[in-house]
């Protein structure tokens, strides 16, 4: 099934004058809407730009994929300098 992912610039600007987390990233199909803060596309993907044909919700930019994405649908929020436990086993590897 196609699938479309792309950035939902409105929710940027809402989180950051409200100072809210909320779900940035859309995964959309013929037949639902998937939000969340992360997705990981487990295959070949495309990413498209077109001004002249958005998508019907005004996406100009967008990436399309036939592949399977797994959609993460919250992280937790860290403060400027933190680090997660797997930044920092990655950091440690280098």
């Amino acid at each position: 099934m196609k699938k479309y992912i792309h950035i939902n610039q409105h929710v940027i600007k809402s989180n950051h004058k409200h100072n809210k987390r909320e779900p940035v990233i859309t995964v959309k199909t013929y037949k639902s809407n998937t939000y969340g803060h992360q997705v990981h596309i487990l295959g070949e993907c495309k990413v498209v730009y077109s001004p002249d044909k958005p998508l019907s919700c005004g996406a100009k930019v967008w990436i399309e994929t036939d592949a399977e994405v797994i959609t993460i649908p919250d992280i937790p929020f860290r403060k400027k300098g933190e680090t997660n436990e797997a930044t920092t086993r990655a950091k440690a590897k280098t």
